[in-house]
């Protein structure tokens, strides 16, 4: 496979292929760009998809530039939104980025990636400047983003700020000499947007990489960190095991191809099977979870967590060499406030989620639910506590 045919390989559209292919036979260094906001903590299997293309031009010899978008984060990427993003806290995306370096790195080779918060510039851009850069596009262009024009049409309100969003990413691709940016097909208008403004500079346009995009654990949505249908490439064995064991059936032959990356051909045939009822869609679950795992942990680590999956949800039994957790500081006279301690413990992001979730009945105790959020719950040490579906942690106090 030659240098062009390897990065065409999964791609839905690369604008334009003979730019991209005159650029790898030049001989040059490539810089090739990724941007992602910090809206979450955690990159996810969406992002593993195209961080496995960039690792593609590294084994080529090129530098990928991966750009953790703190500035744009105060705005929210519009793209594929129906309202207006919650704006965050500097603190929020503070918090959000630092653990993107590791990250990251687990895909991608350190020696030949750089790293940039995208705050280095647009933060230093006064308003005479951002006057000048805003008039290289026209309000026309930019209601011909599809969610804008939605939004426009519906009444639903679109402000101000938001129109700055893709002119700052263009702008990003300026800042640091982008060739390439990859993006999936989400981000096909910003990408564009990118090779506009650098055409405006004088610049030889970035080529863009359109990526297929990952639908999330609900098999309908876009898998996305604000939705919550995404699986992160650094949780546990076991939480990975099962999040996968929850997708519907019509995303086996999905996650096989763009995932595990087997062949077009080979998730046509996987999809044939379940199609035809030849193999129970279960057991092809199973092999995909067990990859994936293995993606991000070991061989040992994905047939540890497909053992615990069939103890928890075939035998209805308690996994192995399950976690302990010090309880003393939410125990008294022998009762546990478990709000408090879900909360301070981090299993979940805030009371009121952990209120929710014993309610739901998510929270047992020995099996017992306690579901009223505002009574202590009876235990003793040695006591086991399910959290969620996954989570088991055997009580110390």
């Amino acid at each position: 496979m030659d240098a062009f045919e390897k990065i065409k390989n999964k791609t839905v559209e690369i604008i334009n292929d003979d730019e991209l292919k005159e650029k790898l036979k030049s001989g040059k260094k490539l810089r090739v760009k990724l941007g992602a906001d910090p809206t979450a903590p955690d990159l996810h299997l969406g992002h593993y998809v195209v961080l496995r293309k960039l690792r593609d031009f590294q084994e080529l010899g090129h530098t990928v530039v991966f750009i953790i978008g703190d500035f744009t984060a105060l705005i929210g990427d519009p793209s594929g939104r129906s309202k207006t993003r919650p704006p965050l806290t500097r603190e929020q995306i503070k918090e959000n980025a630092k653990t993107y370096f590791d990250q990251v790195f687990r895909i991608l080779d350190k020696d030949k990636t750089e790293i940039h918060f995208n705050s280095e510039w647009l933060s230093k851009i006064d308003l005479e400047k951002w006057i000048r850069i805003s008039s290289k596009f026209t309000v026309a262009r930019i209601l011909e983003r599809d969610d804008f024009l939605n939004r426009y049409k519906s009444g639903i309100p679109i402000f101000f700020h938001e129109f700055f969003y893709p002119v700052m990413q263009a702008y990003d691709s300026v800042a640091i000499k982008a060739d390439i940016e990859l993006g999936g097909t989400d981000q096909k208008f910003n990408l564009m947007m990118g090779r506009r403004l650098q055409e405006a500079f004088d610049m030889e346009p970035q080529i863009a990489v359109i990526m297929p995009i990952l639908r999330g654990l609900d098999g309908v949505k876009k898998m996305s960190k604000s939705l919550g249908n995404y699986v992160g490439i650094t949780e546990d064995a076991d939480s990975m095991f099962g999040k996968i064991m929850s997708i519907p059936d019509e995303l086996i032959a999905e996650y096989y191809f763009l995932v595990l990356n087997k062949s077009e051909d080979e998730a046509k045939e996987i999809e044939e099977i379940i199609k035809s009822g030849k193999e129970n869609p279960m057991n092809l679950k199973m092999e995909l979870a067990k990859g994936i795992v293995e993606l991000f942990h070991s061989k040992n680590d994905a047939l540890k967590a497909e053992e615990n999956f069939k103890k928890i949800f075939s035998k209805k039994e308690i996994p192995d060499d399950i976690e302990e957790l010090d309880v003393s500081k939410f125990a008294k006279n022998g009762e546990l406030d478990l709000v408090g301690l879900l909360f301070e413990s981090g299993l979940v992001k805030s009371k009121s989620e952990a209120r929710r979730l014993i309610k739901q009945g998510g929270v047992k105790i020995n099996d017992k639910k306690h579901i009223d959020p505002r009574t202590p719950a009876p235990f003793k040490t040695g006591d086991v506590l399910k959290v969620g579906k996954r989570k088991f942690f055997k009580l110390k106090s």
